[in-house]
């Protein structure tokens, strides 16, 4: 299954350079601006249980009960689980993705594919809970 395409954008990063007047080892760091607008796409690791109208999600493919990746594009939301099942949840909006955003540290991968390899959700982990 094919996880989402990320190929009809430009992956290339912006940075915020600092002022000339500061310090010269602030002006080695630089923060990455993240991705927005409608082809910004944002995952986020969700270790527990999702319960939707109170009953549980559970993977159709390995019958997972916890540990998901969610994804995020336009108002979309996949969930994926270790195994590599993916499917669209439409019970889960964006405003309840942004609200499980709590961390402002972000990692900016190249492709959707890579982020998902990186958190273990290729497939590689199927059946093992990480927590």
């Amino acid at each position: 299954m094919p996880v989402l395409d990320t190929t009809d954008r430009d992956t290339a990063l912006t940075t915020t350079v600092p002022a000339a007047g500061d310090d010269p080892l602030r002006q080695l760091e630089y923060e990455p601006e993240l991705p927005t607008g409608p082809l910004a796409i944002r995952c986020i690791n969700h270790p527990q249980e999702i319960s939707l109208r109170g009953i549980p999600v559970l993977c159709s493919a390995c019958r997972a009960r916890r540990d998901w990746l969610l994804i995020n594009q336009g108002r979309t939301v996949w969930v994926r689980c270790r195994c590599g099942n993916q499917w669209t949840e439409p019970e889960i909006t964006r405003a309840d993705f942004d609200a499980l955003v709590h961390t402002p540290e972000m990692t900016i991968y190249p492709s959707v594919e890579e982020a998902i390899a990186a958190a273990g959700f290729d497939g590689a982990l199927a059946g093992i809970y990480l927590l």
